[in-house]
């Protein structure tokens, strides 16, 4: 069967960069509006994903067009928008009312500077998005258009990142559009926050979320020959810090031998079936030998979603934020909060999961370890050991709240953390804004999962970004954040969002 490796490349994409104008304004102007539209596009040029210059719009048929063409085209994932001179806004009803992809809306100008003393009419009819984008902020808003407005000169370093941000942001939504996430088993018995509403989101999100029996995977894992499992043993070898017990020759060599089979056959599984994402449960391991550990480590360092105890809205996270941070140092993770360190004024948390933290989060070479799991009933399964890297990061979870999918997101700084010689998984220890107590207390308040996606690649913007996209709730806990407001802001959310689904 034809395999299909996973790619979390933003090079794939496209954004359309669109100028809007009219006939009225005659060749010689629009010749004008064209070649200064190219150089504004051409001024996005170093950001991630390719900016394509498209001619200008000029009628509503040609708006109609273009974005039924672009709605048909997996890899253009947004439209940046800009209305050069004016451009009478109910030509854009019927392509804005079309449009199913992320809009920018670029309000910017060609000069940075005014030539004052030269400035006549002609100018000024040339150089008039100040009023043109002034129309087309009216019609998105009468329309009820989603959309990120970005104001300022394109070689404005901050107009930049904000471009940047929402086109990493695009790419998340993009990537969870076409995403297909496998289950192996059910969610963990009795337990509340992994369940949720599949068909609800592959409507929202646009995830095919099912079912495939653990024995399946079992059937791949016992397809893995054994020069497959020596080259990928010596791939281990030679990229972490592997335990003596488990070298070859070893007295546990084997669970590692083990543990390289597993890797082997789910990541057969998963090309083949061409999924982006997937979930276990200790509960339903089925004939595997271990726990997969190592292998879920690595697959997720490698771009892939992945929720423990059948966490499949924790696995589209991790996938999205694999994604958007495509490129950028640092990575995305499966991420619980375990325990805390309550010394008054300096309050850290302590957070890990069984085996699967992803080594994305780490620059430091990892342990590879063999250790007994109390749960499970398996063999002791092997995984990777470290601990995050210090510096920012933010934490998201997502949760069904019967009407809607809530995000709860809360930005975080990971420190150094004390020495853990006992501890042996990936973990994290970090400090949440704005404080542990208000922090705590509102996540609580919001009803957030206790699974997360920790990403230490991207910021809370490209979330915020994203959610618009989504059209879901995110709550956002940082330093602005005080338990009343966030109170507050869940009270009128309720309202907002069943208003906004209609009677």
């Amino acid at each position: 069967m034809a395999r299909t490796p996973l790619s979390s490349s933003l090079d794939k994409y496209e954004v359309w960069f669109v100028t809007g104008s009219q006939l009225l304004y005659g060749e010689e102007t629009l010749r004008q509006v064209a070649e200064q539209s190219q150089a504004v596009a051409d001024g996005l040029g170093g950001l991630p994903v390719t900016v394509v210059w498209k001619p200008v719009l000029k009628d509503s048929e040609s708006i109609r067009q273009l974005a039924l063409e672009v709605n048909s085209r997996d890899d253009v994932i947004g439209v940046i928008a800009w209305m050069h001179t004016f451009s009478p806004a109910k030509m854009w009803i019927g392509g804005l009312d079309a449009l199913r992809k992320p809009l920018l809306h670029l309000h910017t100008q060609a000069n940075v500077e005014l030539p004052w003393a030269d400035i006549d009419f002609d100018f000024m009819n040339l150089n008039q998005a100040a009023h043109g984008d002034r129309e087309f902020g009216y019609i998105q808003t009468r329309l009820g258009v989603t959309r990120k407005t970005v104001v300022g000169h394109v070689s404005n370093p901050e107009v930049q990142r904000q471009v940047e941000t929402w086109q990493r942001a695009a790419a998340g939504w993009q990537a969870a559009r076409t995403l297909k996430l496998a289950r192996f088993g059910d969610n963990m018995r009795f337990v509340a926050v992994t369940e949720g509403d599949k068909t609800e989101a592959e409507l929202r999100f646009g995830v095919q979320v099912n079912t495939w029996g653990v024995n399946d995977l079992v059937a791949a894992v016992a397809q893995a020959s054994d020069a497959e499992v020596d080259a990928l043993v010596a791939e281990y070898v030679e990229t972490y810090d592997v335990a003596e017990e488990l070298l070859p020759g070893a007295p546990r060599h084997q669970s590692l031998r083990d543990g390289a089979a597993i890797e082997i056959g789910l990541r057969s599984f998963l090309e083949e079936g061409g999924f982006g994402a997937f979930t276990t449960s200790f509960e339903d391991l089925g004939e595997l030998k271990q726990l997969p550990g190592l292998a879920v480590q690595r697959l997720m360092a490698e771009g892939y979603g992945f929720g423990a105890e059948g966490d499949w809205k924790t696995a589209i996270l991790v996938r999205v934020a694999n994604v958007m941070g495509s490129g950028l140092p640092g990575g995305a993770s499966l991420m619980e909060d375990y325990t805390y360190d309550l010394v008054a004024g300096d309050e850290k948390i302590l957070g890990a999961h069984m085996l699967e933290v992803s080594p994305s989060l780490t620059t430091q070479k990892p342990r590879l370890e063999v250790h007994a799991l109390g749960i499970g009933g398996k063999d002791d399964p092997v995984r990777l050991v470290f601990t995050a890297d210090p510096g920012p990061a933010v934490v998201v979870a997502m949760s069904d709240m019967r009407d809607r999918f809530r995000l709860v997101a809360n930005v975080v700084e990971n420190i150094e953390a004390p020495d853990l010689p006992n501890l042996p998984v990936g973990r994290a220890v970090w400090k949440p804004q704005p404080d542990f107590a208000t922090s705590a207390a509102c996540w609580l308040t919001a009803g957030a999962a206790h699974h997360t996606v920790m990403t230490t690649a991207v910021g809370i913007e490209v979330f915020e970004d994203f959610s618009d996209m989504a059209a879901t709730e995110l709550l956002v806990i940082d330093n602005s954040t005080t338990v009343r407001g966030f109170r507050d802001s869940i009270r009128w959310n309720q309202a907002y969002f069943r208003l906004a689904q209609g009677l």
